[in-house]
């Protein structure tokens, strides 16, 4: 696919191009030298630069006055409105060009905020700590997303330079570094990409080409219009361009939900065709995962060659929220749905999503999701926690700090010991205790705006006007944030990582080669007064889980990591789960 974005090499200097229909005249600032863009058809502006290659810094002069970054650039040394940077992605000599990757039924994923995961927040401090992440049994590191944000910080959400991983963590070669390391390890290395909106701060789109977007609004602000041509491929050459230039395994699709203008075909649909064009054409493994607050079945087919347009599996909300309600009593906010915890819990191990088309009463009583049970479980991915589920509560506290050693770890069993894909956030190996509130770096009114919305909508989910919701503007808040790698080195650390390690390695040994074969409608779940059951097969394999989460409040006495058995477990003690595999 020939791109139609971003400055393109050529043998003897630079192709530059710009959409901006709404622009009468562009030139190309380079230094001390300007060069005049020609007018082309349909609002497209281009010109070759001689002489200029990778390095060169350049910004987009629109109309005689206005100074800007490319809408496209493939970095920003300084920040989203400093001059734009050429990147010649073929000078990069990777050591792992061997990789293809991992199927998908091997993924275990660790999700990590670059800035967070070190004390340093870099790309390259991230590689000092891949030893440990391969060592505890994980298999996939997803990174939150890196597109250029204004300011020092961010949880990546607010990008509005799609192409341009944020210099604050490193450069292009930095980024390719981590993947390199990461691959050469066995790691794959996935990235959260927000396609629903741009951020409030640093988006020239609206001067360039008001169509760009629609007059629907998605809850962080105006809704992208991929019914024009030129902003759906902007979108399908994003995906193509971090899965090709940077060799990521894959992407995980944000808010998807909250694309309200789709066009049709849906877009989700040409940006999987382009990445499984990619797969083929390169023999890589590539995984696409969506995030659908909708619980839109018809999106999804995991298996390793899926039909064109679907997507290997989505993030599990409904998951994550019946245990947060079972492991913390918590029923505030969209909690309200599962107020029948144990129910839900059973329902999304069996059949994938708790709402099938069920009216939700968070939503007003609307319906929510599709049928989902025919889906097999390597569709979901379960999770106990992520940013979103830590980052959205008032002071961003983790469930270590929520519920006792010995519910979280019971429940840890089930997560990691289920079919379905687990995910961890970063430190959850070693049970880190570490906050996660949300935070990024703005200034004047948006400042106040961020600051002020944020004590709005906690102070009525949790009914306590009073509550000291942290500044997300102010670095301390950030600092709370970064993960303290000398807890993992204590023995309540070590003991946790250990645990973890135990389960995923029985995963690897025991359930990993079960999981292509699952047969979804042969899956069964049952949980009520505390007692998990439930059983997944293939033709000639079963796999068997039995929980007790009943008895005495267990405090801080840890589970035992389960004992395996090559048959149906018969018992399991309390606060404790046993699982087994036999015949059918």
């Amino acid at each position: 696919m020939m791109p139609m974005f971003g400055p393109r090499l050529t043998t003897n200097g630079v192709s530059f191009r710009l959409w901006a229909p709404a622009a009468n005249s562009v030139e190309i600032v380079i230094g001390d030298s300007i060069t005049a863009l020609t007018a082309e058809d349909g609002g497209w502006f281009a010109a070759d630069v001689p002489g200029a290659g990778g390095g060169t810094h350049y910004q987009f002069r629109i109309d005689g006055e206005l100074l800007i970054a490319d809408p496209a650039s493939r970095f920003q040394p300084r920040d989203v409105s400093s001059p734009s940077e050429v990147v010649d992605h073929t000078a990069y000599k990777w050591r792992s060009s061997d990789w293809r990757g991992r199927p998908w039924h091997e993924a275990v994923i660790l999700e990590l905020h670059v800035g967070t995961f070190t004390e340093r927040g870099t790309f390259r401090a991230v590689i000092d700590r891949l030893d440990h992440v391969a060592a505890a049994g994980i298999t996939a590191i997803e990174l939150m997303p890196l597109a250029d944000f204004p300011g020092r910080w961010n949880w990546g959400y607010d990008g509005v330079l799609w192409f341009a991983p944020d210099s604050v963590y490193g450069t292009p070669d930095d980024l390719k570094n981590l993947i390199d390391a990461a691959h050469q390890l066995g790691l794959m290395v996935l990235l959260d990409v927000v396609y629903n909106h741009f951020g409030p701060e640093g988006n020239d789109w609206p001067r360039l080409a008001p169509q760009f977007f629609s007059q629907a609004q998605t809850p962080w602000g105006v809704a992208i219009d991929y019914t024009v041509p030129e902003v759906r491929a902007f979108a399908v050459e994003n995906a193509v361009a971090w899965l090709r230039d940077y060799r990521f395994d894959g992407l995980r699709l944000d808010a998807v939900h909250a694309i309200a203008t789709p066009g049709a075909p849906h877009v989700l649909r040409e940006i999987s065709v382009a990445a499984g064009e990619l797969a083929r054409a390169t023999g890589r493994h590539i995984h696409l995962v969506l995030e659908n607050d909708d619980n839109g079945a018809r999106f999804l087919a995991p298996g390793e060659d899926p039909p064109q347009g679907h997507y290997r599996a989505q993030w599990n909300d409904d998951y994550h929220h019946a245990w947060h309600v079972r492991l913390t009593g918590e029923t505030q906010g969209y909690y309200k749905d599962y107020a029948d915890p144990e129910r839900l819990i059973a329902r999304t191990l069996a059949e994938g999503f708790a709402y099938q088309g069920e009216s939700s009463a968070h939503r007003n009583g609307a319906p929510r999701g599709e049928p989902s049970k025919a889906l097999p479980p390597l569709a979901f991915v379960d999770f106990l926690q992520n940013h979103d589920q830590i980052g959205n509560r008032a002071l961003g506290e983790r469930l270590a700090a929520l519920a006792p050693p010995s519910q979280l770890e019971a429940a840890l069993i089930v997560l990691l010991l289920s079919p379905s894909i687990p995910l961890l956030f970063m430190g959850d190996e070693w049970g880190a205790r570490s906050p996660f509130p949300f935070f990024c770096d703005f200034a004047g009114e948006l400042a106040d705006a961020v600051r002020n919305g944020r004590k709005a909508e906690f102070s009525e989910a949790y009914a306590d006007p009073g509550l000291a919701v942290p500044d997300p503007l102010a670095r301390e808040a950030v600092r709370s944030a970064v993960l303290d790698w000398a807890q993992a080195d204590k023995p309540a650390g070590r003991e946790r990582l250990r645990f973890v390690t135990a389960l995923l390695r029985a995963r690897r040994q025991h359930i990993v080669p079960l999981l292509p074969d699952i047969l979804p409608l042969r899956s069964r779940a049952s949980f009520a007064d505390g007692r998990l059951e439930a059983r997944w097969q293939t033709e000639r394999r079963a796999l068997h889980m039995i929980g007790d989460f009943t008895g005495a409040e267990p405090g801080d006495i840890a589970c035992e990591t389960p004992v395996w058995d090559e048959r149906r477990p018969n018992d399991a003690p309390p606060w404790s789960v046993s699982v087994g595999i036999g015949p059918v």
